[in-house]
């Protein structure tokens, strides 16, 4: 039979003399063809559009697949109105505007059919058409896949989009799908998408990977049941749901997702079971809006690749973890904003590098019969209106258990943190919360530590092995309110001296019970019942702000630094005088900026400072506490407010010096937890004004940036003090004192000799400036004594001269 044309071959009886027949085109076999007639088609190219109105069967030639190839130069190639049979063809369409393969009407079967085109879609079924489609594959590189469209339906059977120009398979318009086993990949746009109201869609263990777009789109309405499929190596987010979408993912796979394993919002609705999430670049699980709501049942959300919260819910939507586990994630869960609610129950938050489960802004948490492991943090409670219950969960190997900050109020009711490295329960900064029924065991720091004056209800708690203690309640400092601090009934230690309680102001209620064994109870805070102070150690006595000051001149260099710090001194002294006098002072602000290059004096001028403050009365003590990041900032987010804090409160009547102050907003900070440590600073800078002055230190470029970046601590300091670098002279002036100080002299010729050194010294990022000099004595010295330890009877001018040769060599 020669290429070109046809044979037919017909069934019916009745038309036996036209059993075979040959026919010069396809368009006029099918003319001929009725209902239950097979056409194999010959080998070859055809250029025909061609129409199947009858149920017949169009099929290329046995053991020859791809040998026929249906190729109109514009329009549709293939379009089936019946039941037909379509199999072992190769379709290509070449029409922007029209679809390759169109079923229109019937229950059309197409089996083994290649479709490689630049068309709008592949293949396109509409309206009444359920087409069973099986093993067919598409390339379409410039348009859809697969769409069904306007009510259409059908099922396909392990079929493959290899390429798409837009969605792989796209529904929209009513229309509802059956996907089994079927694989779609390298897409531009979503793997599958479904739209629009009474759209539907359904797959059974199929796979979607490699495509640039979501993997599962659905949106507006629409909704889908996805059961045994893979969803993987997205460019976007591996599922997308909005607007009112409904999705059931069920024993299902998402993993290798570079955004969001799962991202719905504005009323989306998605079910969840026995469905593993994993090594996903932002949130595992990403939910957004008021009415959005993720149900997840025996799920397991882990091995994050990115920086993110595994399940982040705000903008007031809901989510509900039931025997979940999440696992191996910088942070677990993060709820945010009023509204927003998480439940989660019998789940399991473990090797949590941060946070295992913060709420904030308003929002709510709801935890029942929870285990949180291996967590820096356990809960953080953060602000005011943010809350929920933690019942009967167990925390352990956290750095701290439950943080409560900034007026959040949960209940916490028998729950159990064992072995925290820092607190048990930590309560700050305004942080309410009741806590029952509640234990903390082998904590290295305390097992209950409010502060601040928090007003927190602790009943029935119990601590046992807390190697500072059980229970630490400082108090809010010399401004808290009266009737502020905890309330603490019936709580118990294994504390063999007691626990100390809390401050006479503070609204202790305590109900004793008799001590059992080591149990000892916390002691009734009676401000009767409190021994006698101790008598105070004698304590070193004040200078006078002139004492100071005549110091602050005798050191070397720094003019401009020693005319700021006196123009400072002078205000605030004609200020008091003014204020005795019954006069307004001008308000000065004390916090300062110290610029410049390492060992140019900034920490000596920052203790002088403090020090001429407390002669002046302005601060209670003076003290300089000098602190760097590494001292603020934690590894974790609840332990850099707690290192934050302490070091504040140790500063407390005195100067809180912060070198290197840059080094806690780094210009590739992301999620740095020094921001944090910033934005306890300022609120504790605010609080305290009166109690701490804080002075940040650092390069001069660094700091201008520091500052320019973060307004919010540029608004507390009132002046920069910029400390230039010493000179040669200043430099020789340093090492003078030194030799003095250690009874040295300087040889004749050797002061020359330092100023030349001096001078040829490189001044890149390594110099020292006064700790440069310093480190010249000390290397003289030790050049010196391996001089002298040779000689058998050194002289008086042997031991203590410098020579030029015990000059070091230059760096």
């Amino acid at each position: 039979m020669a290429q070109g044309t046809v044979q037919v071959t017909h069934t019916g009886t009745s038309r036996w003399r036209r059993r075979t027949g040959e026919y010069t085109s396809l368009a006029a076999a099918l003319e001929a063809a009725a209902d239950g007639d097979v056409l194999t088609i010959a080998p070859g190219t055809y250029r025909e559009n061609l129409v199947l109105q009858r149920a017949i069967t169009l099929r290329g030639p046995e053991g020859s697949p791809g040998s026929v190839r249906i190729a109109p130069v514009d329009g549709v190639p293939l379009t089936v109105r019946a039941s037909a049979v379509v199999q072992d063809l190769h379709v290509e369409g070449q029409d922007a505007a029209a679809p390759a393969l169109l079923v229109e009407e019937g229950t059309p079967e197409l089996r083994d059919i290649r479709v490689v085109t630049r068309s709008a879609a592949g293949i396109e079924v509409r309206g009444a058409a359920r087409p069973t489609v099986r093993r067919c594959t598409v390339d379409n590189p410039a348009g859809v896949g697969i769409a069904v469209l306007d009510g259409g339906g059908g099922v396909f059977e392990d079929c493959e989009v290899v390429a798409a120009g837009q969605s792989g398979v796209a529904v929209r318009g009513g229309a509802h799908p059956r996907l089994e086993r079927c694989r779609v990949h390298h897409t531009s746009g979503a793997g599958l998408s479904a739209t629009g109201e009474h759209s539907a869609l359904e797959a059974v263990g199929c796979e979607v990977y490699e495509v640039r777009g979501s993997g599962v789109q659905i949106t507006g309405r629409a909704t889908a049941h996805l059961t045994d499929c893979d969803v993987h190596r997205t460019t976007a987010d591996g599922v997308t749901l909005d607007t009112d979408a409904v999705l059931t993912l069920a024993d299902c796979r998402i993993h290798d997702i570079p955004e969001n394993a799962v991202d719905l919002r504005s009323r989306s609705v998605l079910t969840l079971t026995r469905t593993t999430v994993r090594q996903f670049g932002r949130n595992g699980l990403s939910v957004w809006d008021p009415g959005t709501r993720v149900d997840a049942n025996q799920c397991e959300i882990f091995d994050s690749t990115g920086d993110y919260p595994a399940v982040w819910v705000s903008d007031g939507a809901t989510a509900v973890l039931d025997s979940c586990r999440v696992h191996d994630v910088p942070d677990a869960l993060f709820v945010l904003d009023r509204g927003s609610r998480a439940d989660v129950v019998d789940s399991d938050l473990s090797q949590v590098r941060n946070t295992a489960v913060s709420v904030s802004d308003g929002a709510t948490a709801q935890l029942d019969d929870c285990r949180i492991r291996d967590a820096a943090t356990g809960a953080w409670f953060r602000d005011h209106g943010s809350g929920g219950t933690l019942n009967n969960c167990t925390l352990d190997g956290t750095q701290t258990g439950v943080i409560v900050t900034k007026g959040a109020d949960p209940t916490v009711e028998r729950c159990t943190v064992d072995s925290p490295a820092e607190a048990g329960f930590y309560v700050s900064a305004g942080g309410r919360g009741t806590f029952a029924h509640c234990r903390v065991t082998g904590s290295g720091g305390y097992g209950f530590h409010v502060i601040d004056g928090c007003r927190t209800t602790l009943r029935r708690c119990r601590t046992e092995r807390c190697a500072r203690g059980g229970y630490e309640f400082a108090d809010g400092g010399p401004d808290a309110a009266p009737g502020t601090g905890p309330v603490v009934e019936d709580c118990t230690s294994d504390e063999s001296g007691g626990l100390r309680a809390p401050a006479a102001r503070e609204t202790a209620v305590e109900t004793l019970s008799p001590p059992a064994g080591l149990l000892a109870a916390v002691p009734e805070p009676r401000a009767e019942a409190r021994p006698a102070a101790a008598p105070a150690a004698p304590e070193t006595p004040v200078r006078t702000s002139k004492d100071v000051l005549a110091e602050l001149d005798a050191l070397v260099g720094l003019d401009s630094v020693k005319r700021e710090v006196r123009a400072l001194t002078d205000m605030i002294e004609v200020g008091r005088r003014r204020q005795r006098a019954g006069l307004k002072a001008a308000s000065v602000k004390r916090h300062l900026v110290f610029t410049g290059s390492p060992g140019t004096g900034k920490t000596t001028v920052a203790r002088l400072y403090g020090e001429i403050l407390a002669s002046l009365g302005v601060l209670e003590k003076g003290h300089l506490v000098e602190v760097s990041r590494v001292d603020l900032v934690g590894e974790h987010i609840g332990s850099t407010a707690i290192r934050t804090q302490e070091a504040f409160q140790r500063a407390h009547g005195g100067v809180l010096f912060i070198d290197e102050a840059y080094a806690l907003s780094p210009e590739d900070a992301g999620r740095d937890f020094g921001k944090e440590a910033i934005d306890t600073l300022v609120k504790l800078m605010e609080d305290h004004r009166d109690a701490v002055v804080v002075i940040v230190a650092g390069y001069t470029a660094e700091m201008e940036r520091f500052l320019s970046v973060n307004p919010g601590v540029a608004s507390r300091f009132s002046r920069t003090i910029t400390f230039s670098d010493y000179g040669p002279e200043e430099l020789l002036r340093i090492v003078e004192q030194q030799a003095e100080e250690h009874e040295y002299r300087l040889a004749p010729g050797t002061g020359e000799a330092l100023l030349k050194y001096f001078t040829a010294i490189p001044k890149g990022a390594a110099f020292g400036n006064g700790r440069t000099a310093r480190q010249t004595f000390e290397a003289m010295v030790e050049r010196h004594a391996g001089r002298v330890a040779q000689v058998a009877e050194p002289s008086t001018d042997d031991l203590t001269l410098l020579y030029p040769e015990d000059l070091p060599e230059l760096p």
